[in-house]
């Protein structure tokens, strides 16, 4: 049995992984899938100062009060800027990292820096529809099915933009554990996280295609689970 730790993505929160909890359970693993503040059911938490390092923590409070060990420590999308950061931190907790269509930052790196022509327009659409602090979602995966829209609509909303614009500190350097790279090919907004695939690649991390679109976790739930069962099984 394998404890998998989920950093969500952008706008989400531990809610949008529901249909991996079975399959995790009937796989004999253990999922935990927390909500970074200021998000889902810890909304009512939000405001203009929930930057990056308070979601790194989120994560890390969530390993430390639940002694979880041995963790396979997943970021999808934003959440590879959380993960990276807890991994680097609580390397005697973390076992492995997977990124799934995620960012994979290194030391003193934002999303910003990463996506540079993000910078303008979410800033501009922070200002325009978000008090100037705060994100608006950004529209579902294209590959969402019809039925499952209205629920993840109502559910994701707006997220601080110091998020997005704060960088990643490595206190260690590099995160020394195996890491594994997930990348969805149903590309529709720009291929910005195929170089995140080609570096897993480069320097020998597990690296897979999975034919689904950006969040596989609500639309490709089964494919996606037998990539992160073979990693558990090794």
């Amino acid at each position: 049995m394998a404890t998998f730790v989920v950093s969500h993505g952008a706008w989400a929160a531990g809610w949008a992984w529901k249909k991996m909890h079975p399959l995790m359970a009937a796989k004999g693993h253990r999922l935990y899938t927390p909500s970074h503040t200021g998000l889902g059911e810890r909304s009512h938490l939000t405001g203009p100062n929930v930057d990056l390092e308070l979601h790194i923590t989120d994560i890390m409070n969530v390993i430390e009060y639940e002694d979880l060990r041995d963790v396979i420590l997943i970021g999808h999308s934003y959440g590879g800027m959380v993960a990276t950061g807890v991994a680097d931190r609580m390397q005697d907790r973390v076992g492995t990292l997977v990124y799934v269509d995620a960012y994979a930052p290194r030391d003193g790196e934002s999303i910003f820096d990463l996506v540079p022509e993000r910078r303008k327009s979410m800033g501009e659409a922070a200002r325009r529809d978000g008090d100037g602090w705060k994100m608006p979602p950004t529209p579902l995966a294209a590959d969402t099915a019809p039925q499952d829209a209205p629920w993840a609509n109502a559910r994701r909303i707006a997220q601080p933009i110091k998020t997005f614009e704060q960088q990643l500190r490595l206190i260690h350097g590099e995160p020394p554990q195996p890491r594994h790279y997930i990348y969805c090919t149903r590309i529709t907004a720009g291929d910005r996280f195929r170089p995140f695939l080609e570096r897993a690649r480069a320097e020998g991390w597990g690296a897979y295609e999975l034919d689904a679109g950006h969040t596989p976790h609500v639309t490709a739930p089964e494919a996606l689970m037998e990539i992160l069962d073979r990693i558990a099984r090794g």
